[in-house]
């Protein structure tokens, strides 16, 4: 296979440090072939660990795919439960990224999901929390609004039980109660599918994030298309409020 990549290693571009993912697009993949949209669901878990590894070969330190929001659970009986078990099939093969020193973090409200699922994931993070060549963040049954209530009542418990005032909460408090308390801040988005929104996905972590958007659909996302976000970011110019 030829190798189409954009990016060479002696490439002089800025590489983000933490990307997230909106895998948007897999039902309407479906749907343009004829087929259920568990189809396209499928062929989105497959192009997550091709996405993974070519973020890890190029540099990428941290990645977050966005697998399943708050939201979701509103959709069809049916598609949702071909989405949990995919989840239970996929999560048995990302354990391949643990023989690649990649480390496997999930974010979200486990408490929602099976408690197979939910010990699967405890023993993956369990296994490869030692592994620093990468980090990579599947988050499930996440919302950013719910991730930000989440630390919030953390915080007013520890004000109930006298273990800090109200003046002492800061935004260092909140990041530190948050599902991603040891992971950066986002510093490029990807939505694939044609969609511009960010749906709830890590909006504390992107208030500074620069967005990469393309009509290709998330199972059709290759490598060089990938290639072009980073580019694309590389060429922006961050001032994070300054000039």
């Amino acid at each position: 296979m030829a190798d189409n990549n954009l990016i060479r290693p002696d490439d002089n571009i800025q590489i983000p440090v933490h990307v997230g993912v909106i895998m948007d697009g897999n039902g309407r993949w479906a749907k343009k072939r004829g087929l259920p949209r568990k189809f396209g669901h499928r062929e989105g878990a497959k192009n997550f660990r091709t996405i993974t590894r070519h973020a890890k070969s190029v540099g990428v330190k941290y990645i977050t795919f966005y697998a399943f929001s708050t939201e979701n659970w509103k959709r069809p009986k049916d598609e949702v439960d071909a989405i949990m078990e995919l989840f239970e099939k996929y999560l048995d093969e990302v354990r391949d990224f643990i023989d690649e020193n990649i480390r496997v973090r999930f974010i979200g409200d486990r408490s929602g999901l099976k408690e197979t699922l939910q010990r699967k994931m405890a023993s993956v993070e369990e296994d490869s929390k030692d592994f620093d060549s990468m980090t990579l963040v599947l988050a499930i049954n996440y919302g950013g609004r719910d991730e930000i209530c989440h630390s919030v009542r953390k915080i007013a418990r520890m004000v109930k039980d006298g273990e800090l005032q109200p003046e002492d909460i800061t935004r260092d408090l909140i990041e530190k109660n948050l599902y991603t308390e040891e992971i950066p801040p986002l510093d490029l988005v990807i939505r694939p599918s044609g969609e511009q929104r960010l749906s709830n996905f890590m909006i504390w972590q992107a208030a500074y994030a620069e967005f990469y958007y393309t009509n290709i659909l998330w199972p059709d996302f290759r490598s060089e298309d990938f290639d072009r976000a980073v580019i694309a970011y590389s060429e922006r110019n961050r001032r994070f409020g300054g000039i």
